[in-house]
């Protein structure tokens, strides 16, 4: 694997850092190689509970696509390089929770890797944008579709039509970012976040994930029926049954993740 993109862990956090300072960490092909690559062996790994995902130096998260890869590309070879599983696709479906630690420029391809995200947190330096329309070109990383359902429609298509910035805090106000710290207390306060999410039952997390999308996706009925379903699902694993013995007793959990 090459340097593209770094993994590092503290505690049970692996922090995923895409490495292209010089380019803005602008996604090109090894980036997105490595990532999947990192991504498969995290997802395997018991002893990591959570990922935050951020971008080298202080300029920029990420600042949208490698433009320099599209010259020359007939739409057959763009639909080849679009092929599925799309890093988008699989943080968007990861079993574990994804933070995003967005330093700078979150534009274009970077917006749409952090709204795969499950949780995002910014600099107060952040910018975010999905300028593709400047270009000639729509967002293609499932901006089109996961935007509006952050923002809602109106936001989402000032922003995409637009193809201009936002700056963090009006990030935060339409709803696209969770978090907007200092840019000095980001990193603090994002794993802060993290070891607390991944200090968690590894089985409970990945139960609540699955209940959370499905409100993407279903009905609010449906819905509640489903997460009725998980919920008591819950009450066949070791985690339940330790978490409602440790609550009693007041003592802290051992998870076994079973």
């Amino acid at each position: 694997m090459s340097e593209a993109v770094l993994m590092e862990r503290e505690g049970r956090v692996a922090i995923l850092t895409i490495n292209r300072p010089d380019k803005l960490n602008a996604l090109n092909q090894q980036v997105r190689d490595d990532m999947m690559a990192h991504l498969s062996a995290i997802e395997n790994d018991d002893e990591i509970g959570a990922v935050v995902v951020t971008g080298a130096g202080e300029k920029s998260f990420v600042a949208g696509a490698d433009i320099g890869e599209f010259e020359g590309r007939s739409p057959f070879d763009q639909r080849q390089a679009m092929a599925s599983p799309r890093v988008f696709d699989v943080l968007a479906t990861f079993p574990k929770p994804v933070i995003a630690m967005i330093n700078g420029f979150c534009l274009g391809g970077g917006c749409e890797l952090a709204l795969s995200c499950d949780i995002r947190v910014a600099s107060d330096k952040a910018r975010f944008g999905q300028p593709e329309i400047n270009l000639g070109l729509i967002p293609g990383g499932g901006g089109t579709q996961r935007l509006p359902r952050q923002v809602g429609l109106g936001h989402a298509m000032r922003l995409i039509l637009g193809g201009g910035m936002i700056r963090a805090d009006e990030a935060k106000e339409i709803g696209l970012v969770e978090i907007v710290c200092p840019a000095n207390e980001l990193r603090e306060k994002t794993m802060e976040l993290a070891q607390g999410i991944a200090s968690k039952s590894p089985l409970t997390l990945r139960v609540a994930k699955e209940a959370l999308r499905a409100s993407q996706r279903m009905a609010v009925e449906e819905g509640i029926l489903y997460e009725r379903d998980l919920f008591c699902l819950c009450f066949s694993s070791e985690d339940k049954a330790e978490g409602v013995e440790a609550f009693l007793a007041k003592r802290p959990a051992t998870w076994k993740g079973k």
